[in-house]
């Protein structure tokens, strides 16, 4: 998704957050994977492994499921994949970025496809849409790691570009859980996501991810787009979906109504 915004809690109030917390746990397993067939099974010696099962304990993967996985890789049984990036429009012009693992790459590009077109959108030519994002690390931690003058600090020790915390106080999170989120250039993730570990300890997140340099509010198309976003996601084999619209109070009040 497009980070961590109120979005969470309009999707936990529409009861899709059950499902994708599923998912997310196969797509954790499916990176735990790849990462130990790749680079084997020592998380000390392979950085990609280890960042896979710290974002796997940071959404509480059980500790079963991550050794699971690990083994799976290691011993050669998960699947050959490759790793894709797909974009195109939404109502309104609205650009969607979609990251996909796969290990067939005719059935991800006909069910990303067909989403598309079933919702109101179109496919786009590689760089359509990413030309006006920027690819950059995204570190996240809960709230209860410190205030935000606190994590300002820390985001200037460890040589983030940005930090943004969620509201704590929102009657309306039911289970979402609020975090703070530090952003750094990409080819800064590691070395800050190590200096802010130093800090506070193992982060909840480390990923890359799109972020949109302009955000376009259309609340009339709000609910078009997020049905869009939403069939994206329930493709078994996309892992992220990233737009550029803007969650505006009318774009919320939007998608809150029945």
């Amino acid at each position: 998704m497009a980070g961590h915004s109120k979005w969470a809690n309009i999707q936990h109030r529409k009861g899709r957050q059950d499902k994708l917390r599923s998912k997310l746990f196969s797509k954790l397993a499916k990176d735990i994977a790849i990462a130990s067939k790749m680079g084997g099974p020592d998380p000390d010696m392979n950085p990609r492994l280890r960042l896979a099962i710290n974002n796997a304990k940071g959404q509480s993967m059980p500790k079963d499921n991550i050794k699971r996985a690990v083994d799976k890789g290691a011993g050669g049984d998960s699947a050959d994949y490759q790793e894709l990036r797909y974009e195109g429009f939404g109502p309104s012009g609205i650009g969607i970025v979609v990251e996909v693992s796969t290990d067939n790459t005719n059935r991800s590009a006909m069910e990303v496809r067909t989403a598309f077109s079933k919702n109101g959108g179109n496919m786009g030519e590689t760089g359509s849409v990413t030309f006006s994002f920027d690819q950059v690390g995204e570190i996240t931690y809960p709230l209860d790691k410190g205030d935000e003058d606190a994590m300002m600090e820390a985001a200037m020790e460890a040589g983030a570009d940005d930090v943004k915390s969620d509201p704590p106080n929102e009657d309306d999170y039911d289970e979402y859980e609020p975090v703070h989120t530090f952003y750094t250039a990409r080819d800064d993730l590691g070395a800050v996501s190590a200096e802010l570990e130093k800090l506070l300890g193992e982060a909840k997140s480390v990923n890359l991810i799109w972020r949109p340099q302009n955000e376009i509010d259309v609340p009339d198309k709000a609910k078009t787009v997020m049905n869009l976003v939403e069939a994206l996601e329930d493709i078994d084999d996309v892992n992220n979906v990233y737009h550029n619209m803007e969650m505006s109070e009318a774009a919320e009040k939007a998608l809150a109504e029945d």
